[in-house]
C-alpha cells in the first residue's frame, strides 16, 4: 500500500515497519461481501492503484476538503 501511494503522489513517504503490539490480532482479513448483499453496494473502483490515484487527485484540488471554494 505505502509503495503503491508513493508511485501514485511522487513523494517521499517516511513509514516504519514494526511489530505487533501486545493485544493486536496475528491477522487481518476485510470482506465488502456483507455490503454488497445487505446494501447492494458495488465498489466503484477494485485496483488499490486506481483507489490512490482517484482519492490523490481529490485531495489534490481540494486542499482544504469540503470547504474548498
Amino acid at each position: 500500500m505505502i509503495e503503491t501511494a508513493k508511485e501514485v503522489t511522487q513523494k517521499p513517504i517516511k513509514a516504519v515497519e514494526e511489530g505487533r503490539r501486545a493485544g493486536d490480532p496475528a491477522v487481518l482479513i476485510a470482506s465488502s461481501e456483507k455490503a454488497k448483499k445487505v446494501l447492494g453496494w458495488k465498489p466503484e473502483h477494485a485496483d488499490l492503484h486506481e483507489i490512490i490515484e482517484s482519492a490523490w487527485r481529490w485531495h489534490s484540488t481540494h486542499p482544504e476538503g469540503y470547504q474548498s471554494k
